[in-house]
């Protein structure tokens, strides 16, 4: 089994399509379906099933491709460990959703640069479901979600309570029914629930978004009004950009921070882990 055959299999899954597998990865058609075939002789099982319009996972190739995308994975951290320059001990990789990019990893970063210069940073942008698998399979260090799951051999740490406030681009009052500029961002689960509570009469949006960013740069373009943390729009307050509506609920959403009970480089991960909790008491 050799990286070539694990790579050609996850492009096989992915397109459906021997020639477009072969053409992605540069190599003829003969190459993928030799690589295919040495690699399910490897595991003893066939992976995919030729059909005139191209091919589809076996269950074997089903139960196999999660198992494949991780060998990859621990094959890219693997030589990123190794191909470290001698001024640096290790790498720890953190994980965020896209929504604390800005007010609280890029000064983390900046922090431990200062306070642990020998540590090389591999920063991930991904959902709470993805950091939780590459938290299981030791592929990441920390991350900082929203929706955790209790999984063993791994700590759930409450971060910050994000504050989420109403706000618009036109100074107006706060009213009751339906606003037309008013954009829906879908923040989880518990947001959901706090705003079911808060406007029980609540009708559909015109616009629901599932990405906070969207959201707002959304209404800064073309006008409205819209729910979003307090440390992400507090400059844009300031500036006048937007305006807040006082008179609306205040609506919370726990963030937390999520890290293995037993991390290879512990001194490291306490040194992030101390700095994220400075960073985030004083965000």
């Amino acid at each position: 089994m050799t990286l070539d055959q694990i790579k050609t299999f996850l492009v096989l899954a992915k397109t459906g399509n021997f020639n477009r597998t072969a053409d992605i990865l540069n190599v003829t058609q003969s190459t993928v379906s030799a690589r295919l075939k040495m690699l399910e002789q490897a595991l003893g099982h066939a992976l995919l099933i030729r059909e005139h319009s191209g091919c589809r996972l076996t269950a074997a190739g089903h139960q196999f491709l999660s198992h494949a995308a991780n060998i990859q994975m621990f094959w890219q951290k693997s030589l990123q460990t190794v191909t470290l320059r001698p001024e640096f001990r290790g790498v720890l990789t953190l994980g965020t959703q896209v929504s604390f990019w800005d007010s609280l990893v890029v000064d983390w970063m900046a922090w431990m640069r200062r306070q642990a210069p020998d540590i090389a940073l591999d920063i991930q942008a991904d959902y709470s479901v993805a950091q939780m698998s590459k938290l299981s399979d030791g592929l990441m260090d920390i991350g900082i979600m929203y929706q955790p799951r209790h999984t063993t051999g791994l700590t759930i740490e409450k971060l910050l309570d994000d504050e989420l406030v109403l706000v618009s681009t036109r100074e107006r009052e706060m009213s009751s029914g339906w606003i037309e500029d008013f954009v829906f961002v879908d923040w989880g689960d518990v947001y959901l629930e706090a705003h079911a509570a808060a406007f029980p009469d609540a009708e559909t949006a015109a616009v629901t978004v599932g990405l906070g960013a969207l959201g707002l740069q959304y209404i800064l373009q073309f006008g409205g009004s819209g729910y979003f943390p307090l440390r992400v729009v507090r400059e844009l307050l300031d500036e006048r950009k937007l305006f807040r509506l006082d008179a609306a609920p205040l609506l919370k959403r726990p963030a937390y921070l999520v890290y293995r009970n037993d991390p290879i480089d512990a001194a490291a991960v306490e040194t992030a882990i101390n700095g994220l909790r400075q960073i985030a008491g004083n965000v």
